[in-house]
């Protein structure tokens, strides 16, 4: 099967105070119709400003350095506004964070709703009125009609977020990008979004690009999972290797920050030591470096490359055995 959405070497960059300062540092990774591919890490590894990249939806004062980001073999870094324009929204739609600030709080749902609907579908307002109900029908809310209606401050924000799946998936797009899509919602709603989600995208064989902090969540839905720290990929494998097998110390430390069923009765929970550095791209070494329990002399002072360390098995790590054998004979 083809690669559906191919990135790669992609590096963004924001200006700053000190000059340019990277955010995404050659980033790469793929997907195949109808798989979902969740990329963790903590607040400031990059995974939002990836997806943005990949949307080109970055504003002033950011520049995407270099890369390549290919849908179905179109380059959408190359694409004038236009054409970007009619690819957005139809072939690749994002939910985002919040969807209070995502929603236009002075427009109706429905305007909102059939607004990419005719743009991208040609349907007339009256067929895109029809299949927004549809869509909100879908999406589990109630009285879809009164809801085209309203605003989005008369919604909850589990009622928002269903809106925002809706828009996303009205067109049908081949690649959805859900930014952090239950963030403030409670635990009951989280589960049926993520239900939800996941049921409509495999009705229409959409692929999920899953931007998250919540391993629990990776866990139900990923099938790959890409580890990001300090704007780098750390480690990339299917999900089931990454909770059995992980191999980066930063991935462990991830593992063993969360509350798992088969844990030993004593076993307590642990934290990762500090916090994710800014300006990264100008760190010698391992950029984990610093809040590793592995870390040797070699990690502060020479940059391990991102390698295959088994079967589907990337890992940017000196300690992973073997790694330096397989460096050595060139296995990049």
């Amino acid at each position: 099967m083809e690669d559906l959405l191919k990135v790669s070497h992609l590096q963004t960059a924001f200006d700053s105070e000190r000059g340019q300062s990277i955010s995404v540092d050659d980033v790469s990774f793929r997907m195949k119709p109808g798989e979902t591919l969740a990329i963790v890490g903590e607040s400031g590894s990059g995974k939002s400003v990836t997806a943005l990249s990949i949307m080109r939806l970055l504003g002033g004062g950011s520049h995407i350095l270099k890369g390549q980001v290919l849908l179905d073999g179109t380059d959408l870094l190359k694409l004038d506004d236009k054409a970007l324009q009619e690819i957005r929204g139809n072939q690749i739609s994002m939910i985002f964070q919040e969807p209070m600030t995502s929603l236009n709080p002075v427009l109706t749902i429905g305007y909102q709703m059939c607004e990419a609907i005719v743009l991208h579908l040609k349907q007339s307002k009256k067929e895109a009125r029809l299949s927004a109900i549809e869509m909100l029908k879908k999406v589990g809310l109630p009285r879809a009609e009164e809801i085209m209606n309203e605003y989005p401050f008369a919604l909850s924000g589990g009622m928002r977020q269903r809106v925002m799946i809706a828009m996303a998936l009205s067109c049908k797009p081949k690649v959805l990008i859900a930014d952090e899509p239950t963030t403030a919602l409670d635990v009951t709603v989280q589960a049926q979004i993520m239900k939800l989600m996941k049921e409509l995208c495999a009705e229409a064989g959409t692929a999920i690009l899953l931007i998250t902090h919540d391993l629990g969540v990776v866990a139900e839905m990923a099938d790959r999972v890409l580890v990001m720290y300090a704007g780098q990929v750390v480690e990339e494998t299917d999900v089931f290797t990454l909770f059995e097998h992980p191999q980066h110390p930063y991935t462990k430390g991830l593992l063993k920050s969360i509350p798992r069923l088969d844990a030993e009765d004593n076993e307590g929970l642990e934290s990762i030591p500090g916090t994710v550095p800014t300006h990264y791209e100008t760190i010698p070494g391992c950029r984990f470096y610093n809040r590793c329990f592995m870390a040797t002399d070699k990690c502060r002072q020479l940059t391990p490359e991102l390698i295959k360390t088994g079967e589907d098995h990337l890992s940017r790590c000196w300690e992973v055995k073997g790694y330096e054998d397989r460096v050595g004979r060139g296995n990049l």
